[in-house]
């Protein structure tokens, strides 16, 4: 049985495993999954993961929902040097409450709460989650960034990787976090140069097709999920 990944491309965490993946020519069957839609709560996707959550594998008889490391691939991801590595793990470690939460946010409050679940935001929700995301990306520039190419030495790590997705997020709302940003706007083209522009456009083409493709979202799918999304962005 060949190596099975369960993603979701309007994922970030789903879409860097699939450019991680794709890049480093691991062979996987693609099983398209639709969060919006509910499909991790279908009873099939329970026998993958029991907490509903992607990305997820299956490799033979062996399932995971976070990561694995049978595949041999190249030491610029996560590097042997214990410094470079332990600066890769800060990023990690720094982005779930960070940059990930912001983004998402401004992704759900701009897009899908108000023109998929029909609820009006507040002008100051909207500005206080600008200011958010806007401490996310100048920490990266100033922080993790500073005057490198990338976030931890001369070459692409996982870091990057990890962090272009979720930039893109809010991008895919409408919102250009480039613009005036021309240090985060260097970093991204060396990024997409180091995947590959194809690679990385293929990636994203579902995510920044979003804007047309929410007017046919089933709003009625997602009221199991209105509360819940309303208390965590709301």
């Amino acid at each position: 049985m060949s190596l099975e990944l369960y993603l979701d491309l309007f994922s970030q965490p789903c879409r860097s495993v699939y450019i991680f993946a794709k890049k480093n020519k691991v062979s996987f069957e693609f099983k398209k999954l639709s969060l919006l839609d509910g499909e991790h709560y279908g009873e099939e996707f329970g026998k993958i993961s029991l907490i509903r959550k992607v990305p997820a594998l299956r490799d033979g008889d062996f399932l995971e929902t976070q990561a694995c490391s049978k595949f041999k691939t190249p030491d610029f991801w996560y590097p042997a040097d214990l410094q470079q590595r332990a600066r890769v793990n800060e990023y990690l470690s720094w982005q779930h409450t960070a940059i990930r939460m912001h983004g998402s946010k401004i992704f759900w409050l701009r897009l899908l709460i108000p023109k998929v679940m029909g609820v009006e935001v507040p002008q100051e929700k909207m500005d206080s989650a600008l200011e958010d995301l806007q401490s996310s990306l100048k920490l990266i520039e100033e922080k993790f960034l500073q005057d490198g190419p990338f976030i931890v030495g001369d070459h692409i790590t996982l870091a990057d990787l990890v962090a272009i997705v979720e930039i893109m997020q809010p991008v895919a709302s409408g919102l250009d976090v480039f613009e005036g940003r021309p240090k985060l706007s260097a970093w991204r083209d060396r990024v997409q140069e180091a995947i590959g522009k194809e690679l990385f456009d293929e990636a994203h083409q579902d995510i920044l097709a979003v804007q047309e493709s929410v007017k046919t979202i089933d709003s009625g799918k997602m009221q199991i999920f209105k509360p819940k999304i309303l208390k965590l962005f709301m």
